[in-house]
């Protein structure tokens, strides 16, 4: 069994405090199930904890009250060699956010750019440490991959998302160890499996039990993975490749759609 290390990262996370589901842009979203928006705060509190005393450092971003998906920290910009390039939402709804995140980075110093195509940040951009996989079709434009290329000088492997449950990339795909993944199959078109299954003959293959509880919405250290709790199967195999799996209720924030990785932004400086 391959010995793991973990590596320290930065994140920025939103504490939801104005979190709630008033409108629907995913198949997740039911404007007529009730929210629990403090049961959400304490299962994000708890998240926050678990990567702080895993050694990780957390930095927040001040929630705005006409925006409840901020807690979705991911989808708000893409960070590589400190770098940041500003997400550009799909939908009006969400569209504000963008510019709340740029201000963020920009105050901490930060050169960041705002994408001038549709571009949903970590939701759909995904970095492996030598390229990044883009996903595209649902949310991301296809435009904006070789525009994320241009503007970090990476590599750029598009990847077509074909089933709405699994709308953004980080729902059906997640990056374990630099260029190890874990992924659920149907979430794709035919042709960007065929490249996932070239590009990562030895990714894990995750069942439709774990990628409908969002075990693919997962963060990854390079020897601990923070998962949903719920996706035990995968966290099996997991440990079967040497990982130690942490598992997180994140249950209230489902209700957004959204999980461990839709709630942190990593900071590549």
């Amino acid at each position: 069994m391959r010995e793991r290390t973990a590596r320290p990262r930065r994140y920025v996370m939103c504490r939801p405090e104005y979190f709630d589901v008033t409108y629907a842009i995913n198949p997740w979203m039911d404007t007529a199930k009730p929210v629990d928006t403090p049961l959400a705060v304490a299962q994000w509190e708890r998240l926050r904890t678990v990567l702080q005393e895993s050694g990780h450092r957390v930095e927040l971003v001040d929630p705005e009250p006409e925006l409840p998906d901020m807690v979705y920290a991911a989808n708000g910009a893409l960070v590589i060699d400190g770098r940041v390039l500003g997400a550009r939402f799909r939908h009006p709804e969400r569209a504000a956010e963008g510019a709340a995140y740029l201000r963020w980075f920009r105050r901490q110093g930060f050169r960041a750019v705002a994408s001038r195509h549709v571009n949903e940040g970590e939701g759909d951009f995904l970095y492996t440490g030598t390229l990044v996989l883009g996903g595209h079709g649902l949310r991301s434009d296809r435009d904006s991959l070789l525009e994320v290329q241009e503007f970090f000088g990476r590599p750029v492997i598009g990847l077509e998302l074909t089933d709405p449950d699994y709308y953004h990339l980080d729902t059906a795909l997640a990056v374990l160890d630099r260029d190890e993944i874990m992924y659920y199959p149907q979430a794709f078109s035919p042709g960007s499996r065929e490249v996932l299954r070239h590009l990562f003959p030895d990714a894990i293959e995750a069942q439709t039990a774990d990628a409908e509880v969002f075990g693919l919405n997962a963060l990854s250290d390079g020897r601990r993975v923070f998962l949903p709790e719920a996706a035990t199967a995968l966290a099996a195999r997991l440990r079967e490749r040497g990982f130690e799996p942490v598992g997180v209720d994140l249950s209230e924030l489902l209700k957004g759609g959204g999980s461990v990785k839709c709630c942190t932004l990593e900071i590549r400086a």
